[in-house]
């Protein structure tokens, strides 16, 4: 099977089992919905590199890490300020 049919296999797997907890839970926050996204994103970018060659579609996925991690800092400044606020 190829890496990036696995991967996008695993990240759909992931996103389910982070729903069902999700609803079993009671508790749907997109914050943490995003930030367990973007967790098991980026353990799959790691598992997925290698070492010599970058294909084109795992630089797509870095630049989608990259907006993730941006949207990330955003989200921990916003709830930091929210802190402060208090």
């Amino acid at each position: 099977m190829k890496k990036k049919i696995l991967a996008a296999i695993v990240i759909s797997v992931w996103l389910i089992i982070i729903s069902i907890f999700m609803l079993l839970a009671s508790r749907i926050d997109l914050e943490i919905f995003f930030v367990l996204w973007l967790i098991g994103l980026l353990v799959i970018v790691e598992l997925m590199d290698t070492r010599f060659t970058l294909p084109p579609y795992l630089r797509c996925i870095k630049y989608l890490v990259a907006v993730g991690i941006v949207i990330f800092g955003a989200i921990v400044t916003q709830k930091i300020l929210e802190i402060l606020v208090k």
